[in-house]
Order: structure tokens, then C-alpha cells, then sequence
């Protein structure tokens, strides 16, 4: 059962619908069943991040002093 966004072309009102097989969707607002059917847009959500970038030479504390890292 996909939920659909529609538009009434009678009024203007713009709503989600869940639509079963077999029914017609009609307009919350004023019951007419000429509807457009809108393009909807996705939710999404990322978790991945870029890893950061190293800092600079001589920025860390590394034993062999500046530049003493393998960073080089």
C-alpha cells in the first residue's frame, strides 16, 4: 500500500494518500476525485563521512621532532 501526494484539481489542496488496490483516492477538503498525482521526493539520511585529513607537519608530537613522522 504506497502512500501517494496528490493535488486537487478542484481546490487546490495539496495531501498524502495511502492507497489501496481497488480504491480511488478523493481530497480531504472538498471530497472531488479529480486529482493530479505529484512527483514525490525521497527522505534520506547519510552516515558516512569523509575521514579527515591529516594536519601538517610538525603539528603532532611524534618522538623524532618535526618532520620526524613518516608523513613526509
Amino acid at each position: 500500500m504506497p502512500i501517494y501526494e496528490y493535488a486537487c484539481s478542484a481546490c487546490g489542496h495539496k495531501f498524502e494518500a495511502l492507497v489501496r488496490s481497488g480504491t480511488e483516492p478523493q481530497c480531504p477538503a472538498c471530497k472531488s476525485s479529480e486529482l493530479d498525482k505529484l512527483l514525490s521526493v525521497f527522505a534520506t539520511t547519510t552516515t558516512h563521512t569523509a575521514p579527515a585529513m591529516p594536519s601538517p607537519c610538525a603539528s603532532c608530537s611524534h618522538a623524532g621532532g618535526p618532520g620526524g613522522c613518516g608523513m613526509n
